[in-house]
């Protein structure tokens, strides 16, 4: 199975709601077709960004289902079907193939702290139960449990539809592990950041891509580092990620950083409505300020004149 068509830059998209918290399929379409245009690698729906976790299963299958249908083959499409709880993840994974996408991606189960056989029977049961290419997601900081090298290693050796892995991982020595350990065996097993800061480093240890939520609001910096990189203009690679590394301050402004995204996906120019569902909440004035500062600083908005 190959998977090489999962690299590059690949937004984990905001979804766009209405005041009662229904899936907005105008101001969704305008945040896919600009990803679309702005000539991003895929579109990641339903990551934590997402906000798959505030959404019942059957929020979670519309937003696949309107998605994969809109997007309608121009770029690939990953939809995240992980859940506290297997049978879930079975049914959402089928569900997501039965409307077209061209991948899932399972984050490991959170709250449950699993026994490796008990993890491993987990992803082994998901990998099972569909045909789709499945990407791990690890971010221990959300699931409290990190997903080594290692047991994907054993993952991989034993489903060969698992085919990559977003590493949104605090130590890049672990992205570089995930990295030597996984393609030392698996040439094709793609590694994606999950950190804005970790892009760059990802991409020089021999990583596949980014998935990062400064994408849905700013995907000329990703994808410059991506183009730089790839064509060997490193000045120009590292220019764009000094840029990006500034970003992921504006995630401390509030959690979730899911009304931050959204924010500054409108202050950048998109007609999008910034709801999101609780128990996130709207940002404050005082946030959206401080908001602008930052993305003044990362030279994506104009500095306000001084009166």
């Amino acid at each position: 199975m190959t998977n090489k068509k999962f690299q590059g830059v690949i937004p984990p998209v905001s979804i766009i709601v209405d005041e009662q918290g229904r899936l907005d399929k105008k101001g969704m379409a305008t945040v896919i077709d600009f990803l679309i245009e702005a000539r991003v690698d895929g579109l990641f729906f339903l990551g934590t960004g997402g906000e798959f976790s505030q959404m019942s299963v059957e929020e979670r299958k519309e937003v696949a289902s309107f998605t994969t249908e809109y997007v309608n083959g121009r770029v690939p499409v990953l939809i995240g079907t992980g859940s506290t709880n297997t049978r879930e993840v079975v049914l959402l994974s089928q569900h997501a193939e039965s409307v077209g996408a061209d991948a899932v991606v399972v984050i490991n189960p959170y709250f449950w702290n699993l026994t490796e056989e008990n993890l491993f029977a987990h992803y082994s049961e998901i990998a099972n139960s569909v045909n789709l290419p499945i990407l791990l997601y690890n971010f221990p900081t959300m699931t409290g449990q990190d997903l080594t090298p290692e047991f994907v290693l054993k993952l991989v050796d034993a489903h060969e539809n698992i085919v990559g892995i977003k590493e949104t991982v605090e130590s890049v020595s672990h992205i570089r592990d995930m990295i030597l350990t996984m393609k030392g065996k698996h040439p094709d097993f793609v590694v994606f950041s999950g950190f804005d800061d970790h892009f760059l480093q990802t991409l020089t240890l021999g990583g596949d891509g980014a998935i990062s939520a400064s994408v849905n609001f700013a995907p000329e910096l990703a994808l410059g580092v991506y183009k730089g990189f790839k064509e060997n203009r490193i000045d120009e690679a590292v220019s764009f990620h000094q840029r990006m590394a500034v970003l992921p301050t504006m995630y401390k402004l509030d959690s979730p950083f899911v009304s931050v995204v959204k924010e500054a996906m409108k202050l950048r120019g998109m007609d999008i409505s910034t709801n999101v569902l609780a128990p996130a909440r709207s940002l404050s004035a005082e946030k959206i300020e401080e908001l602008k500062k930052i993305l003044v600083q990362a030279d994506l908005l104009e500095s306000a004149p001084v009166k």
